[in-house]
């Protein structure tokens, strides 16, 4: 093929590789994905060039530029989404007639049943309304700066000045946010590592820690937001009904005039808030433009000439001797300390969390909720700093509020108390008497007071109480709604329905009404307060651990935009809520510890079905890596000796007696791995079949702690030798083989009784102990139709290895096949097995396995019960020595078995039939020789399981003991729950392998009881050493 000729040079854009927009028709559907256009285009490459107009030359190739689609979930209206090509259509011969696997998820697409004119009706509608979105300054900062300021600013925020001086008090005010800063910087990294979407804070610290605190501290901190509507709208309504009272107005008496007016009040806010995003933020601006004009009114007030009247009051403007005498503490009453004016205060503090708690409402969450939640924060700290200063400027501590309390001509200065004397006023009896009911020590209302137009200041209390009691009207339900659709607990998914463009929450509304309304009508919440208090305090602690916990894993997918944070500083801000609560009130922090361990410990026992990448997943693997690190250090002894199980079971589902046999000695003891060749050439569905998680769903589902491991290989043996080579980590590897009896050997091909057979040789090459189970009524349980299993594992005559055309395999979002779970069939290794025997026999010292099994299975509650029953063999004149022999050798080694049997007739000869049988079984496997050609013939050397006269008379005292052996077993061990015997081993070279096939099944057959054949790898598993 030529090379495109220009006379400047080569211009690369004639090799750009070119990927159309639509395979098929060209078109963009909305949403969609044609499967078949996308096979039409990358499924043939020979065809390439018909996808698109383009030209196409023989240097252009499938591979895409990088692109935003190849990585979002979601799609763009009105343009087809793209998708990466996969690796096998990279590589894939071209030639292949069956089409490759398309592994891209897809969203929406073309389902079944819809027709070309549907897509067409589709791409003439108007492209969807895009909700309500805000910006950072209207969204968040305005939001977390409303609900930040409440009624302490206005009435307690004087009288913590008059109590702690102006100077801890701005210690306070900066510890605090401090605090509520880390925990802002924290929440900035965390919303910006990631697209944000609703769910606030719920959302962020459970996709940070996972669902069990994500969901834990996402039900306490939306039922804290509801409770706090009704703490909120409580403080409004006492404002209010104070009001009418001073004005001579009331309906019936306090408390129910509080609980009238909080329950109209709830009700306008959840009208407000049910009428979209767009009026709760014009009315959340109206309530902000309120405070500003109250803020502004106070400073006024601050500059204006003292009046008589204030002055009576004890206002005197700004004054450098009032600021140096507020500005030491002057302690009064029980909460007269540091940390009592701190846990006062620290409430105004919080508040934070309001912008990011309506994430999904925001047009850009990862820049929105750092920056507008940051700002809040600086804003909201420096008015607090202002007005402390201020108001520690202009105001003494104590006055009288009386006008005739003036300095009159014949008083001396030397008699008069107080720093009002300095002004012409005498405060000195009510000082003196502790009466004064004015000045910022006795006076709540001082900022009303010191305002230039007093009702300003009680508009801008009500515009705190009911902003900050509409913020979390509109929290609590956002919150609520993301942790219902995620399903993490039982019979609150009713409440996660979404309605509108907006998706709004109405049913999670009406729900936070009802809660809020209740405590609306206790109209005593000062016990509650404290509860609330403590969960918001809990939330800040989990978000900022969340941040350090991300960080200190080093898990490359944490890679927040916003860089000016640290892991140190977030651990310290979570330890500090932590002490916090406690100081606050130590009984509300024990609930809200108490609440959130009860739900984790919900979610740990349900383990919810989802999967979010969460910083604990990356921990667990740190944890587990350097543990394993850690073992190389550690030598080998055999004290610790595990037998670490390598099972060959093939899918587990169709070997469940297997796996439950195995489980019974590793499970949380050693290691046990599930293993399966799959037998086949390299292929995509060959590796989909060996890597699917649904062998692992099954082994979770029965409760089995296993590990599954799947390969693709040309032949069992091959892929078995892979398995015993590669499997494991260090020094957690398998040291034991399991296996089942190939019990079809002889009907099926003498080549895979030959591999089964070789695949031992290999482990005992390896080092490996070998298992090997036999059941009477087979092992394998699988079905012809869905048996997929290799020959070398099969069972009998039934287990028939069905491997199929790799068949097209997709995985789709739009079109979900709905897989049939596997069955979970009972075994008898699942049963109590009562009063039984396990009967031993230790004819051959293979290092201790042999008995060490047993041991393992008596620590099972269904096998304790059982009796282990030792065999041994012997001479039947020193039958009584060798008894005492081997029972001294047991207890040196602290087993536990007393029950030794000395057997002198397995030396006997086996019986004329039992022998004549044998020598049926291996009958179609001998090999005539003709006595003049050498017995080394070619055709033996061809076919090595073939069995030679020569083989049978140098093997022939083994294969009479092993008939006589199963003799033995048919006299002692009928009604045994388990039958272990030492496996004999055949010489690689001297005995063939079907005829070492044949001992084993000859040794095993016509038994009633599960019998294991077990031979260590002749290294001591056992000691009686205590080092």
């Amino acid at each position: 093929m030529e090379l495109p000729v220009v006379s400047d040079g080569i211009q690369l854009a004639a090799y750009r590789p070119s990927i159309p927009l639509s395979a098929g028709s060209g078109k963009a559907t909305p949403g969609g994905y044609d499967q078949s256009g996308y096979h039409q285009c990358y499924g043939d490459v020979s065809s390439v060039a018909s996808c698109g107009s383009d030209a196409r030359t023989g240097y252009e190739t499938l591979d895409s530029p990088p692109h935003y689609d190849f990585y979002a979930n979601t799609e763009v209206w009105g343009r087809r989404r793209r998708f990466r090509p996969s690796l096998y259509q990279l590589h894939a011969n071209p030639e292949d007639d069956f089409r490759p696997p398309l592994y891209e998820e897809t969203t929406g697409g073309q389902m079944e049943g819809d027709s070309p004119a549907e897509d067409d009706e589709e791409e003439l509608k108007e492209p969807p309304p895009q909700p309500t979105r805000f910006g950072w300054v209207q969204g968040v900062m305005i939001r977390c700066m409303l609900n930040i300021w409440g009624v302490i600013l206005y009435l307690r925020l004087p009288w913590i000045t008059a109590q702690a001086g102006i100077g801890l008090t701005w210690v306070i005010i900066l510890v605090s946010s401090c605090i509520t800063g880390i925990t802002g910087l924290s929440t900035s990294a965390i919303a910006t590592n990631g697209k944000v979407k609703g769910g606030g804070t719920y959302f962020l610290i459970s996709r940070s820690l996972g669902p069990e605190l994500g969901g834990s501290i996402g039900l306490i901190f939306a039922f804290a937001n509801a409770v706090a509507v009704a703490m909120h709208t409580v403080g409004f309504s006492e404002t209010v009904v104070d009001l009418m009272r001073e004005n001579g107005a009331a309906m019936v008496d306090r408390t129910n005039d509080i609980r009238i007016i909080g329950i109209i009040t709830v009700t306008c806010l959840l009208g407000i808030s049910m009428a979209g995003m767009a009026w709760e933020s014009k009315a959340q601006v109206l309530f902000f433009l309120v405070i500003m004009v109250s803020f502004a009114s106070y400073i006024v007030g601050t500059i204006m000439p003292a009046s008589p009247q204030k002055q009576a009051k004890g206002f005197f403007s700004y004054k450098a001797d009032i600021f140096a005498t507020n500005f030491v503490p002057n302690w009064r009453g029980t909460e007269g300390s540091f940390f009592g004016m701190f846990s006062i205060f620290f409430p105004s503090a919080t508040g934070i969390l309001a912008g990011a708690n309506i994430s999904g409402d925001l047009k850009n969450p990862t820049v929105a909720i750092p920056r507008g939640t940051l700002m809040a924060i600086f804003w909201t700290t420096l008015s607090y700093i202002i007005i402390t200063a201020t108001i520690g400027s202009c105001v003494v501590r104590d006055a009288s509020g009386l006008l005739n309390d003036t300095m009159s001509t014949n008083s001396s200065r030397e008699d008069c108390v107080g720093l009002a004397c300095h002004y012409g006023w005498d405060f000195s009896e009510c000082i003196n008497n502790n009466t004064c009911t004015y000045g910022m020590s006795n006076y709540y209302q001082t900022m009303s007071m010191v305002s230039a137009f007093g009702p300003l200041i009680t508009a801008g209390i009500f515009g705190a109480t009911l902003s900050s009691a509409l913020a979390c009207l509109v929290s609590a339900p956002k919150v609520f709604q993301c942790l219902c659709k995620d399903k993490l607990y039982p019979f609150i998914g009713f409440f996660g329905k979404g309605y509108g463009k907006n998706d709004e929450p109405l049913r999670s509304y009406f729900l936070t009404y009802i809660i809020a309304a209740c405590f609306v009508l206790i109209a005593e919440l000062n016990t509650i307060a404290p509860i609330i208090s403590n969960f918001f305090l809990c939330s800040y602690a989990l978000i900022n651990f969340s941040c350090f916990h991300a960080s200190i894993t080093n898990s490359p997918g944490w890679r927040p935009s916003f860089r000016f944070y640290s892991k140190w500083l977030s651990l310290l801000g979570s330890g500090c809520c932590v002490v916090i609560m406690f100081l606050l009130t130590w009984w509300a922090a024990l609930i809200a510890f108490g609440v959130v361990f009860l739900l984790l410990g919900y979610t740990l026992y349900k383990k919810p079905d989802v999967n979010w990448g969460s910083s604990v997943q990356a921990s667990s693997y740190n944890i587990a890596l350097n543990q394993c690190v850690g073992l190389n250090h550690v030598e080998e002894h055999v004290k610790n000796y595990r037998p670490q199980c390598l099972v060959l079971t093939g899918p587990p589902s169709s070997r469940p007696a297997l796996v439950d046999l195995v489980s019974c000695f590793t499970k949380s003891l050693s290691l046990m791995m599930c293993a399966n060749v799959v037998t086949a050439d390299p292929s995509p569905s060959a590796v989909e079949k060996a890597s699917s998680n649904t062998p692992v769903t099954w082994l979770n589902q029965r409760k089995v702690k296993s590990f599954y491991r799947g390969v693709v290989a040309t032949e069992l043996r091959s892929g078995v030798n892979v398995l015993l080579q590669g499997a494991g980590l260090g020094r957690i590897k398998p040291n034991v083989l399991l296996m089942g009896f190939k019990k079809d050997w002889r009907t099926d091909t003498p080549e895979a009784a030959h591999s089964y057979i070789g695949i031992l040789h290999d482990a005992f090459d390896l080092q490996y102990g070998v298992c090997m189970l036999r059941m009477r009524e087979g092992l394998d349980v699988s079905r012809p139709s869905q048996s997929h299993v290799n020959r070398g594992f099969s069972e009998g005559p039934e287990g028939i290895n069905i491997i199929s055309a790799p068949p097209c395999i997709q995985t789709s979002i739009a079109s979900t096949v709905s897989l049939e779970a596997e069955p979970q069939p009972s075994t008898v290794f699942q049963k109590k097995q009562g009063k039984k025997t396990i009967d031993v026999y230790w004819l051959s010292d293979d290092g201790g396995l042999t008995l060490l099994l047993p041991y393992l299975l008596t620590r099972r509650k269904r096998w304790a019960r059982c009796k282990v029953r030792v065999f041994v063999g012997g001479e039947t004149d020193k039958k009584e020595e060798k008894r005492e022999e081997v029972l001294a050798l047991l207890k040196k080694f602290r087993l536990g078995f007393h029950d030794v049997e000395v057997l002198p007739d397995i030396y006997q000869d086996p019986q004329p039939g039992n022998v004549d049988q044998f020598e049926k079984m291996v009958g179609h496997l001998r090999l005539d020789t003709n006595p003049k050609q050498d017995p080394g013939s070619t055709r033996q050397q061809e076919e090595p399981w073939m069995i030679t006269d020569q083989d049978l008379e140098r093997n022939k005292a083994k294969s009479l003991r092993q008939i006589r052996l199963n003799e033995v077993l048919q006299d002692y061990s009928r009604e045994a729950a388990l039958i272990v015997v030492t496996m004999p081993v055949g010489r690689r070279g001297v005995c063939p392998s079907t005829l070492y096939l044949a001992w084993l099944d000859f040794l095993s057959r016509d038994l009633r009881p599960p019998v294991l054949l077990v031979r260590g790898n002749q290294e001591n598993v056992l000691t009686f050493y205590c080092q």
